[in-house]
């Protein structure tokens, strides 16, 4: 039974998953282009504008991503919507004993089913469908312009660090000082979104931290041997 002080996180999973991607993906990828930049042409100017670059770019391009992305889903959504509210005109019988079949399979008696699928169907009968044979509902229902905003903003947000860092650090420890300062805002990003999402907080912290090394350890080796063979 649903309480005031029971916590649920699903509700959480639209915008949570495009603002953890985004602040990640801002972080990782400026810092990454950074470094590579910083490992092949260790010169400030260079570097804060490229850092800049990455941090205006990757912003839009993640917006514009995600918009379009959930937008597809939702486009599916309508219709798959339009389609049920086609056959619930045309088919409603065949359409209440479908309903009542789902009832059924999780465990409700025939009988009961099928009182139920004819109450809910009284009430709200496209609701219904959506609800129960489709999945879609007002929590996971695909929402486009607050996905765009939440990768967009997050993303230039995760960029600024390095942007930052970039005007600050000392040039010849440029690779350093992202790096590790990267390293910390991932762990703590990993550690906030475990939190928020009702997840285990070391695992995300870890994978987060793994992969980002990875990611930028690469770029710094790239950067390295491109900036030696132009030497």
């Amino acid at each position: 039974m649903h309480h005031p002080f029971e916590k649920h996180y699903v509700n959480r999973v639209g915008w949570l998953r495009a603002s953890v991607l985004g602040a990640n993906d801002g972080l990782l990828s400026t810092t990454s282009i950074v470094i590579g930049i910083a490992a092949a042409q260790p010169d400030r100017n260079i570097i804060v504008l490229a850092a800049l670059a990455g941090m205006i770019a990757g912003a839009m391009s993640m917006a514009a991503g995600e918009y379009v992305s959930v937008s597809s889903q939702e486009d599916t959504e309508k219709a798959d919507l339009l389609r049920e509210k086609k056959e619930l005109e045309e088919l409603p019988e065949v359409e209440l004993r479908e309903l009542a079949k789902i009832y059924e399979n999780r465990g409700v008696s025939k009988e009961t089913a099928l009182q139920v699928a004819t109450e809910l169907t009284e009430h709200d009968a496209l609701g219904t469908h959506a609800h129960d044979e489709l999945g879609i509902n007002e929590i996971t229902q695909a929402k486009p312009l607050q996905a765009a905003m939440a990768s967009f903003g997050s993303f230039a947000l995760g960029a600024l660090l390095p942007f930052v860092v970039s005007f600050l650090a000392p040039i010849k420890e440029m690779v350093y000082y992202q790096y590790g300062f990267s390293i910390v805002f991932l762990m703590i990003l990993g550690a906030v979104s475990a939190k928020t999402g009702g997840s285990a907080m070391g695992t995300a912290v870890l994978r987060i931290c793994f992969w980002g090394t990875v990611a930028m350890g690469i770029t710094a080796l790239v950067g390295h041997l491109f900036g030696v063979n132009i030497n």
